[in-house]
């Protein structure tokens, strides 16, 4: 698509309840870009954690909402890949029988982009004159890694960052467990997986984690924090809006 003037953000239920300077930095990171930012106060949940719990209908009256508000957006940004990734690929699942509501949710989901993946692949931004001192690592969140194929984008964001070390860890793109609904339904096998990237994360030597995904980022946090290890967890937004 053509570089947009006007964004509207599409904010994460987690960044929105929990984590409001996730939204605040990506916000100060498009704002340096010079476009015109739009937030639809109006705006709820995409439906996914109904849709991953099985229940369909639930998750397609939210997606119809979500199609309302957003349907004359320009371009729409969110700081979450398994949010975009719902609203892309789960939409058009949702809404496979019913033709006017799918062509909707395809021409809304074309238009939907993961924040990182925005700014590479839509802005052609690799720097964006962000500083920031010392060594992280990256985890690759799974539905933005499998299922939007964004890999390279977060990285090359991260190269651009002055005084940043990037230090890649093991199996990066091993799930670290949450996966939603999942963490809940299966606390010991999440617990396990987590255990594994928390390791992969020590064995770096970084001073801090990053990702695209709060969901993921909590979960690593709350263990983090239950050792009171000295490894801090930041959204790849903060970063890049210089917030160390």
């Amino acid at each position: 698509m053509n570089k947009p003037q006007r964004v509207t953000l599409f904010m994460q239920c987690i960044v929105d309840s929990c984590f409001p300077q996730v939204g605040e930095a990506m916000v100060a990171v498009l704002e340096r870009q010079g476009l015109t930012l739009e937030y639809p106060a109006d705006q709820t949940c995409c439906g996914q954690p109904a849709f991953n719990a099985g229940y369909r209908s639930e998750a397609a009256r939210l997606a119809r909402r979500f199609l309302d508000v957003f349907e004359d957006a320009e371009c729409i940004v969110c700081p979450s890949g398994s949010c975009v990734h719902m609203v892309r690929h789960h939409y058009r699942e949702l809404f496979a029988k019913e033709p006017r509501l799918l062509a909707r949710a395809e021409r809304v989901g074309a238009k939907t982009f993961e924040f990182t993946e925005f700014l590479v692949d839509v802005l052609g931004v690799t720097d964006v004159g962000a500083s920031w001192h010392g060594d992280v690592t990256y985890h690759d969140s799974c539905h933005l890694l499998r299922g939007l194929g964004v890999k390279d984008q977060p990285r090359a964001l991260l190269a651009g960052v002055r005084g940043l070390n990037l230090i890649e860890m093991t199996r990066s793109d091993e799930c670290c467990g949450f996966g939603g609904t999942f963490s809940a339904k299966y606390p010991e096998i999440s617990e396990a997986l987590l255990e594994t990237k928390l390791a992969n994360i020590q064995a770096t030597g970084a001073g801090a984690v990053v990702g695209c995904d709060m969901g993921c980022l909590m979960h690593m946090q709350g263990m983090i924090r239950r050792r009171e290890l000295p490894i801090r967890v930041h959204h790849i937004a903060e970063i890049l809006a210089g917030r160390q």
